[in-house]
């Protein structure tokens, strides 16, 4: 399709060392765009895209890396925020599993946090240029509450709100911001939260699959585990021409585990 061809346009995206960024990234680059890749680790990423290390929750890194790329005119066309990092425990300190003070942190800070490192040092260069999409991507758990995902929700639900806030501020400059929200997804996150002492997870997706009644937690109408191939497809579609009069959405990828919430 012509409205996916990304030819000549630079593309950055975060936490692109692994799961669905890493997935965002390889399909931008294989439609032709000039791939930066952002991850905390830099790690082989079988050489399609350059991968520079950058740890998105430190500003002052930010503020450093975002500078060197805009003097190297690398600034993007499109940026894609899919870091992100989960961190599980009660909001009870006096509970088994509580969740900590840097569990906290850790989850704001890289969740939205970095992410609005990344655009103030950005939205300058947006407006300039009169053009541009960006995409974050959130998740289904900041449109409903989940036992010991307290920190996790929040911070998603952060991010919502700053993206349309973002999207608010950038319109008038044709500069379009929205978000993608998965569900449960086939990432090394998920299979760590959901693997048992053998490291198996194929337990913990059928479970998730069914629902668990218990955490108040329906199960998934097309009973699957999304891909991050389905979650990447939807990124590209809001980077591209093809959804050029969309800004301040959130597209929900979760096989209908929200039930439309």
């Amino acid at each position: 399709m012509m409205d996916w061809d990304f030819h000549e346009k630079a593309v950055w995206v975060t936490g692109a060392g692994s799961g669905i960024g890493c997935a965002v990234a390889h399909r931008f680059q294989q439609l032709g765009a000039r791939v930066i890749g952002l991850d905390v680790e830099v790690k082989n990423v079988d050489g399609e895209f350059p991968l520079r290390q950058l740890n998105i929750a430190d500003p002052y890194q930010v503020g450093a890396t975002v500078r060197e790329l805009l003097r190297e005119n690398l600034g993007p066309d499109i940026l894609v925020n899919a870091a992100g990092a989960l961190r599980l425990g009660s909001v009870d300190a006096s509970d088994f599993h509580p969740l900590s003070i840097d569990d906290w942190h850790k989850c704001l800070d890289v969740n939205v946090s970095g992410v609005f490192y990344l655009l103030r040092h950005l939205t300058a260069h947006f407006k300039q240029q009169r053009r541009g999409a960006i995409v974050n991507v959130a998740s289904n758990a900041a449109r409903v509450p989940r036992k010991n995902m307290a920190a996790y929700c929040a911070s998603k639900a952060a991010l919502q709100s700053l993206s349309h806030c973002t999207a608010l501020e950038l319109a008038e400059y044709g500069v379009r911001c929205n978000l993608v929200s998965p569900g449960s997804t086939d990432t090394p996150m998920l299979r760590g939260m959901l693997a048992d002492h053998t490291g198996d997870a194929s337990v913990g997706y059928q479970r998730t699959i069914e629902g668990l009644p218990g955490e108040y937690k329906l199960g998934i109408p097309l009973k699957k585990i999304a891909s991050v191939n389905e979650i990447a497809n939807t990124v590209l579609f809001l980077a591209s021409d093809a959804a050029s009069h969309i800004t301040m959405q959130n597209i929900v990828v979760d096989g209908g585990a929200t039930l439309a919430a």
